[in-house]
């Protein structure tokens, strides 16, 4: 016979046990290089199920950590052939590494390797809180071709941007977060780029050295985390000659990869004469577009020499007109338009009247008593502010114009 104290009963039945602690996780599948630059390698994987985190290696030695599944790898030598592996981390351990990769960074003076579709939707992402939805770069949607991180920031040196997350007004969003969200937009296809100026920025290009410190510190931003390109939106003033050659000196450095926008006023887009205007055509030869803004300007001139009213179907081709008429190529022309009433303090007009707006322009149909002379069917396409405007809205301005651009000829 047994006596009770002789033995104990355990496990599942007994109830006895203790409940099992976490197992060290598997090796994570599917890693893949996405875009590179000079001095980056974007990376994405598989999630592991019980990983908590992921440590990122490049030849062997661990280069960054993840809380998701992506990272960007910083600080490489450009047209240098790199190995990178990834493993899978928790309370338990490490997991052995993945099957490794091989990328090569970009070449100096071939730029980034994403390009923009032959038409395109940009939209502005606001690295602030203005009562707009707070997004993340993830959150943006797919209709969105070109970001423009808005925005960067003037230092104390004329000419010099740096660029700072806001990360307690965006809800607690990482830097590590944002550059990891950054590398998978463009590992879909889409270009980032940050924007310079807004209704606040205040950077000014008024001489030569300022045009070389702003090139190498657009440069330096392009290098660190990523970005495509820069958008130029200064609605202070610019002096073409000194921000023609910032610009020139910066597509120097990141060569034709380089992806460059701009969105003057209207003001700024009635005449060649005008100093943005004067801008766009001396960067002709690498500029990808210029989305005016067709908002907070009252009526203006068309090419046809008559007065329209912001928020019509007229006005945004009327004006547009000036453009393709005077220098710049279809390709470089889009329609910059509010994403909701709230986004602006005029000038919003309902999606469908951008549609409208395009068709005119590209096909020759849905034109109001405005009617171009000709069609010009390689328009870029249309931009708004903001993607976080689009988003208090239920995205219904990407979710309209996105796939009619989508459409164009």
């Amino acid at each position: 016979a047994y006596l009770a104290d002789d033995f104990e009963v355990t496990g599942p039945d007994g109830g006895g046990g203790e409940e099992p602690g976490p197992v060290i996780p598997a090796a994570p599948a599917g890693l893949t290089a996405g875009a590179t630059t000079t001095s980056s390698v974007a990376l994405s994987w598989n999630a592991v199920s019980g990983a908590t985190g992921y440590k990122v290696y490049r030849d062997g030695v661990q280069a960054t950590t993840s809380t998701g599944t992506s990272a960007t790898v910083t600080g490489l030598t450009a047209d240098t052939a790199y190995q990178f592996s990834v493993s899978a981390t928790n309370a338990a351990g490490e997991s052995v590494k993945s099957a490794a990769v091989s990328a090569r960074t970009a070449k100096n003076g071939t730029g980034p390797v994403t390009t923009v579709p032959k038409h395109a939707v940009t939209g502005y992402w606001q690295n602030f809180n203005n009562g707009a939805t707070v997004q993340t770069l993830a959150d943006v949607p797919d209709a969105y071709d070109i970001i423009a991180v808005s925005f960067a920031d003037a230092t104390a040196n004329a000419g010099e941007i740096t660029f700072t997350l806001d990360s307690a007004g965006l809800g607690g969003y990482t830097d590590e977060q944002f550059r990891a969200d950054l590398a998978a937009k463009q590992a879909d296809g889409k270009s980032v780029i940050i924007s310079v100026g807004g209704e606040k920025g205040a950077v000014a290009v008024n001489d030569s050295a300022s045009a070389q410190r702003f090139a190498d510190s657009t440069y330096a931003l392009m290098e660190e985390y990523g970005f495509d390109g820069v958008d130029i939106d200064l609605e202070n003033g610019l002096n073409s000659t000194y921000m023609t050659e910032a610009l020139t000196k910066l597509h120097e450095k990141a060569g034709d990869g380089l992806v460059l926008t701009m969105a003057p006023q209207t003001i700024d887009m009635q005449s060649p004469e005008n100093e943005y205007f004067k801008t766009a055509l001396a960067t002709k030869d690498f500029l990808t577009v210029v989305n005016m803004q067709y908002y907070n300007s009252g009526s203006m001139l068309g090419c046809d020499g008559q007065v329209y009213a912001q928020g019509t179907v007229d006005f945004l081709t009327a004006l547009a007109c000036i453009q393709l008429e005077n220098g710049l190529d279809a390709s470089q022309v889009g329609i910059g338009v509010p994403a909701s009433p709230k986004a602006a303090g005029g000038g919003y007009v309902e999606p469908s009247v951008v549609n409208d707006a395009l068709d005119c322009l590209t096909r020759g149909t849905g034109c109001g008593s405005f009617k171009p002379e000709k069609t010009y069917p390689a328009l870029r396409g249309a931009m708004t502010w903001s993607t976080n405007w689009d988003a208090d809205t239920g995205n219904a301005w990407s979710n309209v114009v996105g796939p009619h651009v989508d459409d164009l000829p």
